[in-house]
């Protein structure tokens, strides 16, 4: 959940909303509630190329849009980064394509720079030829321009470097931090590996 200055809370939710997308639990819904506990949807998900499963929360803009990433929908349920306005209008700012673009993005809240840039991750996807999940790939950071184009910045090569990259956070110098689930040490976990700390360059 995050907070405006009149004390709104914004949230979404991965399941509900429209009963007939998906299997019948909805494809969830981005909300809003009022100080005084007044919920108002604003916006109920489609699935397909409008994105399902908003697993993470939104950030929100000093304009009151709101942005965030749907787990499944857009191109072949590989997610979607999407912004909403304050008056509730989505715009699906990027559909994953999965291989080195990405898919699946992580349950971690995007991040937003100065300059109106996004940065998150996605836990599958990237360098396909990574172990110990090859085929499918260890995820990737990625930016995204207010335009909407993505930049790889980093794709996990499992092992030593990480897999499964759960959001990041940016310092003033913009540097980018985070965590990876997986990899690591791969004697921990099973040969699963119990996850890194990273920090990647601008």
């Amino acid at each position: 959940m995050i907070e405006d200055p009149k004390g709104n809370l914004y949230g979404t939710t991965p399941y509900g909303g429209d009963l007939s997308c998906g299997t019948g639990f909805g494809c969830g819904v981005v909300f809003k509630l009022s100080s005084t506990g007044k919920e108002t949807v604003l916006h109920t998900f489609k699935g397909g190329t409008d994105g399902a499963a908003p697993y993470a929360g939104v950030i929100r803009d000093d304009d009151g849009n709101l942005y965030g990433t749907t787990g499944q929908g857009g191109t072949s349920e590989n997610g979607t980064v999407f912004e909403v306005s304050e008056t509730g209008k989505e715009t699906v700012l990027h559909r994953f394509k999965a291989g080195a673009d990405g898919l699946a993005p992580s349950g971690a809240n995007l991040f937003r720079d100065a300059k109106g840039n996004l940065y998150g991750s996605t836990s599958v996807g990237g360098d396909l030829s990574c172990a110990p999940n090859e085929g499918r790939g260890c995820g990737v950071v990625f930016k995204l321009s207010k335009a909407g184009e993505e930049t790889v910045l980093h794709s996990f090569k499992g092992e030593e470097d990480g897999q499964s990259p759960n959001g990041v956070i940016q310092d003033t110098e913009g540097n980018l931090y985070g965590t990876a689930v997986y990899a690591g040490d791969m004697s921990c976990n099973g040969g699963a590996g119990c996850g890194v700390v990273f920090k990647l360059t601008p």
